[in-house]
């Protein structure tokens, strides 16, 4: 079989470019060393956000008082929340082979370890969990199209590769509650699954040398995060450099500058996240790395190795599902010869999937003043809209950046109840290059959320009389 295109990696650009380019007539061969479907549906967002849902059902039923709810007793199935988690992991990832086996004759799915060899060359070996491929075989394309995601990153503090600690995957595979989680990291990840652990049972410290949660955010931002965590019972030991990692017993042991230290029963790490470039044969195919791994690409989604292209979490930028999903939309574009969007020409909403959540788009107001963008500034407590104290979810913060020269929205931060919902109202109208005139001139349903980010916009002087 002749091959047009070769793919690795089966992560969220990958699987949809493959079967979109064999459905327009390309050969394709796709491969993956590890399990279909990428970090997303194996070890990210699938796993995460389902065990989310199972402890906000436990975080509820435990709260009901305050809405004159009593549950006698609120009791956690560890193992059978688990379960669940594997489940609709597996149902996922059973979609993705299925997408991929069934993809024609135009589309060859390969089980092992792609490395190049040399430009637009690659050999696939067997690797341990493909369970195919009896010996290398080697393949060469006009065009190859890299995806191979990005794993955790292990920081370099004395005493921590000494003792035994998980990472965002080691603790998605635990099968018993820890008694007291610490979370090093103060990122998405430590917050996230934090909070989801905290409201399973155990006992949650959040351990980072920033000053604050989620440190890129507004400090208004994050407080109205950090409030909610305090309120659930979480330790937050912030601006906190960890010095030496020991084991004690049975529990590992932080030591920390100032001579204070943090216990617990399970360590987790999550500090960021590394692309796995390492054993790609970059170099073998004249692909250029940044400093930090990543694969160098222009906006056209380019390698510095013609014919070569990289996208998703294997490149710079913001490593988000979505992201790479909209990566294969344009690469796809660019590969059949169609007009398409720079790489660099879009906008990217984010959503934090804690409880309450944090979503954003474009500049936040301390991105704005640090590169001296004018800018008119809406906050509202979450807490006013109305539907949030019916509901009793009021925690949180609405912020909307107006450009007073053109009424053009230049960024919004929302924290609160679905905010990674209600964020695209102002990621649409920022795309469709808006003015904000148009939520004040909106009609929003009431009682919803929504009527929130409405409400304000209007706290700006030049829309108060509106």
């Amino acid at each position: 079989m002749k091959i047009d295109v070769i793919l690795i990696g089966t992560g969220q650009a990958a699987v949809p470019l493959a079967t979109r380019l064999a459905a327009a007539g390309k050969r394709v061969l796709i491969a993956e060393r590890n399990r279909p479907g990428g970090s997303c549906v194996n070890i990210g967002c699938t796993p995460t956000k389902t065990l989310i849902a199972s402890a906000r059902a436990a975080h509820v039923a435990r709260t009901g008082a305050r809405l004159g709810v009593y549950a006698r007793e609120v009791t956690v199935d560890f193992a059978a929340v688990v379960a669940r988690k594997d489940a609709v992991v597996a149902r996922w990832r059973a979609g993705v082979e299925r997408r991929l086996n069934g993809g024609g004759d135009n589309l060859r799915f390969v089980r092992g370890h792609a490395r190049f060899v040399g430009p637009r060359t690659v050999e696939i070996a067997a690797s341990a969990s493909a369970g195919g491929l009896p010996r290398p075989e080697r393949y060469q394309a006009e065009r190859v199209v890299i995806n191979v995601g990005a794993r955790p990153q292990v920081p370099a503090i004395p005493g921590l590769r000494d003792v035994p600690f998980l990472d965002s995957s080691g603790v998605l595979a635990l099968r018993a509650l820890p008694r007291h989680l610490v979370v090093l990291g103060s990122g998405y990840i430590g917050c996230e699954l934090g909070q989801l652990m905290r409201r399973l049972g155990a006992a949650v410290t959040i351990v980072a040398p920033s000053e604050r949660l989620l440190s890129h955010e507004d400090p208004d931002v994050s407080e109205a995060l950090a409030g909610a965590f305090r309120d659930e019972g979480i330790t937050l030991a912030l601006g906190k450099q960890v010095e030496r990692v020991t084991r004690e017993d049975d529990d590992v042991v932080l030591a920390l500058a100032g001579g204070q230290s943090v216990r617990g029963s399970h360590l987790l790490v999550a500090t960021g996240r590394r692309p796995n470039t390492d054993d790609l044969g970059c170099q073998e195919a004249g692909i250029a790395l940044t400093p930090e791994g990543h694969i160098q690409v222009d906006e056209g989604y380019q390698t510095t190795a013609a014919g070569t292209f990289a996208v998703g979490d294997c490149t710079p930028g913001p490593a988000f599902t979505h992201v790479s999903w909209d990566d294969h939309r344009v690469l796809f574009d660019i590969l059949s010869g169609r007009p398409a969007r720079a790489r660099g020409a879009r906008l990217v909403p984010y959503t934090v999937f804690t409880d309450p959540q944090v979503a954003g788009v474009g500049l936040s107001e301390g991105e704005a003043r640090a590169q001296g963008v004018t800018v008119e500034v809406a906050t509202m407590p979450f807490g006013n809209i109305a539907r949030a104290i019916e509901t009793d979810e009021t925690a949180g913060v609405v912020k909307v950046l107006i450009d007073p020269a053109s009424d053009r929205i230049l960024g919004a931060r929302i924290v609160g109840v679905d905010a990674g919902e209600l964020i695209h109202v102002f990621s649409v109208l920022m795309q469709a290059k808006a003015s904000a005139r148009a939520i004040v001139d909106g009609e929003f349903v009431h009682p919803t959320f929504a009527e929130g980010l409405q409400t304000a916009v209007m706290k700006l002087p030049r829309y108060a009389l509106a």
